[in-house]
């Protein structure tokens, strides 16, 4: 699916990645233009200011408000990845990496190591490990 318009009270988002639990996605329709709001949200990291503090002051605070359960904020200048999670409705730092694996509480079973986000070869042999097992 292409980016996704997400409706919150203050401002409406496309996410760069956003995934619906299936409560959600049986609510969708054909044709549907906005959505509700994520179950998992990721946002990579632009170099422009404006934009950084975009992602990690407004819509981290409107995602942490609207119950987005898990945000992740990729930063591809330090190849790193920062993961939250929804605890009691505040965002708590569970992963901030350049190596490893990092694995969703939102997504069951979806785990990918951290330089797949990064590097072209690590990204395809992630993908088939994935996809075959």
């Amino acid at each position: 699916m292409e980016k996704t318009l997400n409706r919150f009270t203050r401002n409406d988002y496309e996410p760069d990645i956003c995934f619906f639990g299936n409560e959600k996605a049986r609510q969708f329709s054909k044709g549907q233009m906005v959505f509700p709001v994520p179950d998992l949200v990721v946002e990579v990291l632009s170099f422009i200011p404006e934009a950084l503090k975009r992602d990690r002051k407004t819509k981290f605070e409107d995602y942490e408000l609207h119950g987005v359960s898990e945000y992740w904020l990729v930063y591809p200048r330090a190849e790193t990845i920062e993961q939250y999670i929804l605890s009691a409705g505040k965002y708590e730092l569970e992963v901030k990496s350049a190596e490893g694996n990092i694995h969703s509480k939102v997504v069951e079973g979806f785990s990918i190591p951290i330089g797949a986000a990064f590097d072209k070869a690590a990204n395809l042999d992630a993908l088939k490990t994935m996809l075959l097992g």
